[in-house]
């Protein structure tokens, strides 16, 4: 009986320990502070992260407790990426609800490789921006790659300024002198890594397919790029895409100035908007590389070929 009521007062002792510990958790590190700080959830952030965050910007006070509240509110899954305002006067369930919608920033990644308007279309998916509003000033090919933190108020406007700041700063005069030394200006820089970027998949071929559109260039050759074509063909209602996947005859026709089966030379713009990595294989490109030709086979790796004979065999062995 005398353990029984050890056991008893044991387990009440921890539970008001537990109670004052959790409640003394909950509270605000200083009710009475007016003032409020920005606090950034990066993309992807792991709740143990943000716990970690919260507890150094002296907002919480005890990650533990905040962990318990996030996972009892069941929250955890609704916390967004961006930046927030948060101040020491409010408790933790004020700051976890304040967490999944009070978001001042939204991080917005653009993947490389994407035409304006598909832009357009993630930026109306995150941020509401009219589509249209967006694409009438965006240029194509200027639109650099990237994860940006955007103000939730942006407008079309001011979301291509941002892209354009940061295409500026990465397309650096260290990349421009380059390509002024392969002849290139900067527009056609920007559509030759374009056509790169549609056609590597993955870093390690786009050194080299740069080196072989440049030599195709400097011979007079018509490019061959398909990628052209699905840019002139534009939005496919039935695949639900701006690439056409299975290019007709017909379309391999078409009467465009981006056809670059017809049309020798570069087409008038970039088709995309190419990353960093395309950007420097073409003005580190070497067109003095002994291949002529390439293809992807089913499984994406790349073959080369010296001459159209050694090309015939790659598309007998690979795509036939």
């Amino acid at each position: 009986m005398r353990k029984i009521s050890i056991f008893l007062i044991v387990i009440a002792g921890l539970s008001i320990f537990f109670y004052l510990y959790y409640r003394e958790g909950t509270l605000p590190v200083n009710k009475t502070s007016p003032k409020t700080k920005i606090f950034v959830v990066k993309n992807g952030e792991s709740l143990d992260s943000i716990a970690k965050n919260l507890v150094n910007e002296n907002l919480i006070r005890n990650k533990i407790i905040f962990y318990l509240v996030v996972k009892q509110k069941g929250t955890d899954k609704k916390i967004q990426a961006g930046d927030f305002r948060l101040s020491t006067a409010m408790n933790v369930y004020q700051i976890a609800d304040n967490l999944t919608h009070g978001t001042l920033d939204v991080w917005v990644t653009l993947i490389e490789g994407l035409r304006k308007e598909e832009i357009a279309q993630t930026l109306a998916q995150n941020l509401n921006i009219p589509e249209v509003e967006f694409i009438k000033y965006a240029k194509e090919g200027y639109l650099f790659p990237d994860t940006y933190l955007i103000p939730r108020e942006a407008t079309g406007g001011s979301v291509i300024g941002i892209l354009q700041k940061n295409f500026d700063n990465k397309f650096d005069e260290t990349l421009q002198q380059k390509a002024h030394e392969k002849g290139l200006t900067v527009l056609q820089t920007l559509t030759l890594a374009s056509l790169v970027e549609k056609e590597a998949r993955v870093n390690r071929d786009r050194p080299e397919i740069a080196g072989i559109l440049l030599k195709r260039l400097k011979a007079d050759w018509a490019l061959q790029i398909d990628a052209t074509i699905q840019y002139a063909l534009g939005y496919q209602p039935e695949e639900k895409t701006w690439w056409k996947k299975d290019l007709t005859d017909q379309d391999l026709k078409i009467d465009s100035l981006y056809n670059t089966r017809t049309n020798k030379g570069l087409p008038p713009g970039p088709i995309c908007n190419p990353g960093l990595a395309s950007i420097q294989s073409v003005v580190n490109a070497n067109e003095n590389t002994p291949y002529w030709f390439y293809l992807s086979d089913k499984n994406g790796k790349v073959h080369y070929a010296k001459t159209i004979e050694e090309h015939n065999e790659n598309v007998r062995k690979y795509l036939q």
